[in-house]
C-alpha cells in the first residue's frame, strides 16, 4: 500500500455502513439538549413503509484523508458499489490523480464487495474498461474487516458525528455525513443516490473466467488485478 502511495496512484478503503432505518427512530449515543428538551422518537424501531431504509456506501482515499459516501435507498448490490466509484472517479479521483493508471482498492471479504461475489469483479471489469485503470482488489481475511481502514478512519467519525440525532430522513443523513470532519483534517462528500439496483442478477463462472483477471501469488482468492481490457 505505501509504496502504491508513493508512487501517486490512488489507493482507496471501500464498504458499506451500518443501514439505518429513516425515520422518528432512537440513534445511539449522547448529545447536548437544553434541561427538558429532549428529542422525541418512535417507541418500537418498525421502519416506515415510506422513507424505508438509508444504504452508506463509503470509499476513503489513504492517501488524501478524505471521503466519499453515497446514500443509497435501493439494494446493496455489487452495482451499487461500484456505482459509487464511479461518481468518486469521475468527480474526485480523476481531478486528484491526473496521471494514474491503477487504483488499489482495499476491501473485507463480505457484503457487496465481497471476494466471492462474481457481480463485484463484472462490475469491476467494466469500470477498469471504461476508465483505463488496472485495478487491484486485497481483500482483508474473513473476521478482520476492522483492520479496513475506512471503518475507524470514515465510518466510526460518522457515527460520532450524529450520535443521538434522530435520522428522520435523508437528506438530514446526507448532511450529517457531509459535515464530519476531524482535526486530522477529514473531508467528506456525501451524496444520494436513488437509483434502481435490483437484486437476483446471475452470473456464471464461465462470465468471470473471461473476465480480463489476474490472480496474485499469495492468496489468489483475495488479491487479483482486473486489467482494463474490453470487458465481454
Amino acid at each position: 500500500m505505501e509504496e502504491h502511495a508513493a508512487a501517486g496512484q490512488p489507493v482507496i478503503s471501500v464498504d458499506t455502513k451500518k443501514k439505518e432505518l429513516v425515520g422518528e427512530f432512537k440513534n445511539g449515543g449522547h448529545e447536548y439538549r437544553p434541561a427538558g428538551q429532549p428529542e422525541r422518537v418512535s417507541v418500537h424501531d418498525f421502519p416506515d413503509k415510506d422513507l424505508g431504509k438509508a444504504i452508506p456506501y463509503g470509499i476513503y482515499d489513504v492517501s488524501a484523508n478524505t471521503g466519499w459516501v453515497s446514500v443509497g435507498t435501493d439494494h446493496d448490490t455489487s452495482a451499487f458499489a461500484v456505482a459509487t466509484l464511479r461518481s468518486w472517479w469521475q468527480r474526485i479521483g480523476s481531478v486528484r490523480y491526473p496521471d494514474a493508471d491503477w487504483l488499489l482498492i482495499c476491501a473485507d471479504s463480505g457484503g457487496s464487495n465481497g471476494n466471492r461475489v462474481r457481480a463485484w469483479k463484472i462490475e469491476l471489469a467494466r469500470f477498469a474498461a471504461e476508465t483505463g485503470l488496472a485495478i487491484t482488489v486485497c481483500h482483508l481475511p474473513p473476521g478482520t474487516s476492522k483492520w479496513n481502514k475506512i471503518e475507524h478512519r470514515l465510518f466510526s467519525q460518522i457515527t460520532m458525528n450524529w450520535r443521538g440525532r434522530p435520522l428522520r430522513t435523508h437528506q438530514v443523513i446526507v448532511d450529517l455525513i457531509r459535515n464530519t470532519t476531524t482535526q486530522s483534517g477529514l473531508t467528506v462528500h456525501c451524496e444520494l443516490d436513488t437509483g434502481q439496483y435490483p437484486t437476483g442478477l446471475r452470473y456464471t463462472k464461465k462470465d468471470v473466467d473471461a473476465l480480463p483477471i489476474s490472480v496474485h501469488d499469495f492468496h489468489s482468492d483475495w488479491n487479483y488485478t482486473i486489467n482494463p481490457a474490453d470487458t465481454p
